[in-house]
């Protein structure tokens, strides 16, 4: 399983895969990975390994881009602040989000890596209830700020499909996990979805089989991003109602079923192959060439979209309400 860091690349308004050539976009996003992260990205003339100069991440070869809205939080009196983002346990970075690459748990039977082109999408923004979700995307509160307890796998025991509805003292967690199966031809589709499927029966972590319709096996990619939370713990600011919530992702969503993650795969040459073929552990892989943390962190952009959105804010990044239903 491999498990590592990419530090924040930038937070901006732009979606190559939703809305390419669109700048701005309709929400803010926040971007991971390659530096040649830009409005259009044609897989036709849009290389990522080529025209990338860093990566944000930890392995040097994975000019990848990995992006999700951003999470804020509405005070009682209307205005909005982005939530900053923290490193996960055991990892140094800038904010950002842990990428995993997961073969299947029997140690045995292998993946086809993602090729070159290849884009996907994971979650619907649109959502504002559990109808329709897709598997695994979910939120976990955390006590402490050392992951204690743990809670064990992701989406699982007091996990969410919504946003926590109470104090989280070590912060939130979302967990976004993408299909693992795919039709074997094409790298996209016009949703960004259709060329991708789940497991026929059973699960991935089961290796249950892929469908007929899409029969080659994918390692999953999962993310991870760690939401500090613990400057918004203050009862004067939350809901006089205590059943609901302050927290509301940057598409507008104020339930947290429209988490999604946008994925653009740019790994240098055959060297996501080999790494799954070594099942390589967690961020140290003797098939990559690593960088430090530190060097990961300077590899940042500026923002395109010039726009405020940091500090407390009258309204979300573009002026999109936010629903609830």
């Amino acid at each position: 399983m491999m498990r590592f860091s990419c530090s924040q690349l930038v937070i901006e308004r732009l979606d190559p895969l939703v809305n390419p050539g669109a700048s701005p976009s309709p929400h803010l996003h926040q971007i991971v990975g390659g530096n040649s992260f830009n409005a259009s990205m044609d897989p036709s003339n849009h290389d990522p390994p080529t025209v990338s100069t860093c990566t944000s991440c930890t392995f040097a070869e994975d000019f990848s881009n990995y992006w999700t809205a951003n999470l804020y939080f509405k005070a009682r009196n209307g205005t909005l602040k982005r939530v900053p983002q923290m490193a996960n346990l055991g990892l140094k970075a800038d904010g950002g989000i842990t990428v995993y690459y997961i073969p299947p748990y029997d140690g045995k039977t292998t993946v086809t890596a993602f090729k070159p082109g290849f884009r996907m999408i994971a979650g619907d923004p649109m959502l504002r209830t559990s109808n329709g979700m897709q598997r695994q995307i979910c939120h976990r509160c955390f006590s402490t700020i050392e992951q204690n307890p743990f809670g064990g796998a992701p989406c699982t025991g007091s996990d969410t499909t919504s946003l926590p509805t109470k104090f989280c003292q070590g912060g939130i967690r979302t967990t976004i996990t993408f299909p693992t199966c795919w039709d074997g031809k094409n790298t996209d589709s016009a949703n960004h979805k259709s060329h991708v499927a789940y497991p026929a029966s059973g699960t991935f972590e089961s290796t249950g089989p892929c469908p007929a319709s899409h029969p080659v096996r994918l390692p999953q990619l999962m993310y991870e991003i760690m939401w500090d939370t613990r400057q918004f713990n203050n009862k004067d600011l939350w809901p006089v109602d205590t059943k609901q919530q302050p927290f509301v992702y940057s598409q507008g969503d104020g339930t947290g079923y429209g988490q999604h993650g946008d994925y653009l795969f740019g790994w240098k040459g055959d060297s996501l192959q080999r790494a799954l073929n070594a099942r390589c552990h967690v961020d140290k892989c003797k098939e990559l060439v690593s960088q430090t943390s530190d060097q990961a962190m300077k590899c940042t952009l500026s923002q395109h979209v010039k726009e405020p959105v940091e500090g407390w804010l009258n309204q979300l990044p573009g002026g999109l309400p936010i629903t609830y239903r």
